[in-house]
């Protein structure tokens, strides 16, 4: 827990890292590890352990170590990847051990699996790190022996006990967790970074589940549970498959599809659409400025807008509809079996939301800031009005958000059909499908084009 001194390598407490991190944290941390010691020790006082405990304690150690072992690249792989809070497999071997064990060997269990885990799955602990690994086997251990409470209700082990023992560890586990992330870094935390997201949880309660059945293979025929370790092992490596799937086809700053998944799955949507003589609109968002925001306030504080705006852009589309990062501050948008007028609707929806967006974050100095007032030039193209490709429906939508930004900025334009003989008019237009109708679609009138200044380029929009 502390930094070996160059001077007479001794550990000073105070340079540790600990105290370092937020006061709250810190406070909540030691707190809950003062808990957890005292607990162990009135149960030393008060529980008797026995030899059958003794037995299933190093039978418990035995299997985890072994399990530890076998999956130790796994579980480094996993660890190095994982966003937000990351699920290790110790809820397997802690919920058998607060139902069947005293609380004293509980700690004591904990402590063993975190610290064999910290140096031996995850490379080591680095300097400054142990403090981590300490608030950790305090969460699991404390949860474990609040599932062992439940057993107090009932002195026979039943499914219904087993199972309430699990719900225990899970919410005393995700509360816990969840508060020290959230006190690590309020002003970026968010309810997915702290209490992780559904595959996250529902991998903790798959562990769980194995673990309740294993205290029933340790009450019943205890050799079988050597039989644990094998699914435990395909378990750790399907999610690092997933994980590596995910981090294959999609962007990491703003979790969209990356440019090359999201044009793949778009060139599948436009084959569909061939077969079934569908359309599909399509959006190319750009962002307004962005640059300026990175020189005044730095990267970091770009970086928390790109996630706000890629936020936006997913809740105003459908679940089905593919969206994705193009690069720098372009997003694109293909809305499956959606009109041009359905897309332009979409479009000024997003349009909108980016000009009502307060980005709290900071600069680089460590200034907090407030980040409002962007605006975002969208251009709108469809299927097959604009082109028998993904690249010509595409081009024609990049088209259309410089005509957009040649016009004032923030504002939505939609492309000029193939088709279309007539010149585009001289304002903001968006082309009504099957017709030579022009609706015109304008942004705020503070963005309205100065007197005597063309609203669009023709020459632009007819070369698409």
């Amino acid at each position: 827990m502390g930094e070996r001194s160059p001077l007479n390598g001794s550990y000073r407490p105070a340079r540790w890292a600990l105290w370092q991190r937020p006061p709250k944290w810190i406070a909540v941390t030691l707190t809950a590890m003062t808990l957890n010691i005292g607990w162990a020790v009135f149960a030393a006082c008060t529980q008797p352990v026995t030899t059958k405990h003794l037995g299933v304690f190093a039978l418990i150690t035995a299997l985890a170590v072994a399990q530890a072992e076998v999956s130790r690249r796994l579980e480094r792989q996993r660890r190095t990847l994982a966003i937000g809070p990351h699920v290790n497999m110790t809820a397997v071997w802690l919920l058998p051990a607060g139902v069947l064990l005293p609380v004293q060997l509980v700690a004591v269990l904990s402590a063993t699996l975190y610290v064999y885990l910290a140096f031996r799955s995850w490379s080591g602990t680095r300097p400054g790190e142990a403090h981590r690994v300490a608030a950790n086997l305090t969460t699991a251990s404390l949860s474990a022996c609040s599932a062992g409470l439940v057993t107090l209700a009932s002195p026979e082990l039943t499914v219904a006990v087993v199972c309430g023992a699990a719900l225990v560890y899970f919410t005393v586990n995700t509360l816990l967790t969840g508060l020290g992330l959230y006190l690590a870094n309020p002003a970026k935390a968010t309810v997915e970074s702290c209490l992780g997201g559904l595959d996250d949880n529902l991998l903790e309660l798959a562990t769980l589940c194995v673990g309740g059945l294993l205290v029933m293979v340790l009450t019943q025929e205890p050799l079988l549970s050597v039989l644990v370790i094998l699914p435990l092992y395909v378990l750790q490596r399907s999610m690092l498959i997933k994980r590596l799937e995910e981090l294959a086809t999609t962007d990491q700053k703003t979790q969209l599809l990356n440019a090359t998944t999201w044009s793949d799955s778009a060139q599948r949507e436009i084959s569909r659409a061939e077969r079934e003589r569908g359309t599909f609109g399509a959006l190319m968002i750009d962002l307004d400025h962005f640059k300026h925001i990175n020189d005044t306030y730095g990267h970091l504080a770009g970086d928390d807008v790109l996630k706000a705006v890629a936020a936006v852009v997913k809740q105003e589309t459908r679940a089905h509809d593919l969206v994705g990062r193009f690069g720098g501050e372009e997003f694109v948008a293909l809305l499956p079996a959606a009109s041009k007028e359905d897309a332009v609707v979409t479009a000024e929806r997003i349009r909108q939301r980016i000009s009502e967006l307060i980005v709290q974050t900071h600069t680089n100095a460590g200034a907090a800031v407030a980040i409002e007032r962007r605006t975002a030039s969208i251009g709108v193209a469809a299927y097959p009005m604009d082109g028998s490709s993904i690249e010509d429906v595409m081009a024609a939508a990049d088209a259309a958000v410089y005509e957009a930004k040649d016009t004032g900025r923030n504002r939505v334009v939609g492309s000029v059909p193939k088709t279309s003989a007539q010149p585009a008019p001289a304002s903001t237009t968006q082309a009504v499908a099957g017709t030579s109708a022009e609706q015109p679609v304008r942004g705020p009138a503070e963005e309205s084009v100065a007197p005597g200044c063309p609203a669009t380029r023709p020459e632009l929009a007819a070369a698409v």
